[in-house]
């Protein structure tokens, strides 16, 4: 482990990202253009003590786990992240060991889209990234390693997965993620990534067998759901899906279908900037 090396790309890295580039607002009273220590801490889902050691030099070796938490808060392209694993002592993972970067421009588009829930995901439904408003409506998808980090694998394994969707929309969801992910597999035949997660779904879940064997086929990309928010109740959304031309990645925006969605959403901002607000420095 290069400890010295480590903390100073991590460093220099923080501080090249603006905020507005992972969702924060830049804020009046900010005197670093990058992130702060604490915000990287928020997105990596760890300790701002731990954070500040390992840019100090004086941290454990990070796990695996940790460094895929870090690359995705920093934003950090496959080469760099490769990097950031060797400085580590880590062998880097396989490409798909973590969840392959967003594209530039949708990262971009992120950016724009400031108090409207939008995340960029992958065609078997990783998340890539997500803007402010998606991470508090819900969650940080970043968390989730292994197989949890396919949307579709978390619904189909998991029943807190469903809780934020209302138990009368939560068939067609079902029918809906089996048909994405069968146009995926037509479209990436032969493909033992996607093949093996078919067959691990398969082994994991009766009812994703038996709508598999459906064949249905269908590609999202407009649509209208409501999902139930523990803080602010349910929020009825339109929702539209751009998708890139070789179909890899696709941006997902929810905007709010009516002045009571709006009205909650609205208050779910305002919760999220009282919890989340910036310490001066």
């Amino acid at each position: 482990m290069q400890r010295d090396q480590l903390a100073d790309f991590l460093r220099r890295r923080r501080e090249a990202i603006r905020p507005a580039q992972v969702g924060l607002a830049d804020g009046p009273r900010r005197r670093t253009a990058g992130l702060r220590r604490e915000e990287v801490a928020m997105l990596a889902g760890m300790s701002v003590d731990y954070v500040v050691r390992l840019e100090q030099g004086r941290s454990s070796q990070p796990s695996t786990q940790m460094l895929g938490a870090l690359a995705r808060a920093l934003r950090l392209s496959d080469d760099e992240r490769d990097h950031l694993f060797h400085l580590a002592g880590h062998r880097p993972p396989p490409a798909d060991g973590v969840a392959r970067q967003a594209r530039a421009g949708l990262v971009r588009m992120l950016d724009l889209l400031e108090n409207t829930p939008a995340l960029v995901m992958s065609d078997l439904g990783e998340i890539l990234a997500q803007n402010r408003m998606s991470f508090l409506l819900h969650g940080d998808f970043g968390r989730f390693t292994g197989d949890r980090r396919y949307l579709i694998y978390r619904w189909f394994t998991d029943e807190a997965a469903r809780a934020i969707h209302p138990a009368t929309d939560q068939q067609r969801q079902s029918r809906q993620l089996v048909a994405d992910l069968r146009a995926a597999a037509g479209r990436r035949a032969g493909d033992p990534v996607v093949e093996s997660l078919v067959a691990r779904l398969r082994e994991r879940s009766a009812e994703f067998r038996r709508l598999w064997e459906d064949h249905e086929v269908g590609v999202r990309r407009a649509d209208q759901k409501t999902l139930v928010h523990p803080r602010v109740g349910p929020i009825r959304f339109d929702c539209e899906t751009l998708v890139t031309p070789d179909l890899g990645q696709e941006l997902l925006v929810l905007t709010p279908a009516g002045a009571e969605a709006r009205e909650r959403l609205d208050l779910l901002r305002v919760l999220g900037t009282e919890e989340f607000a910036p310490t001066p420095r």
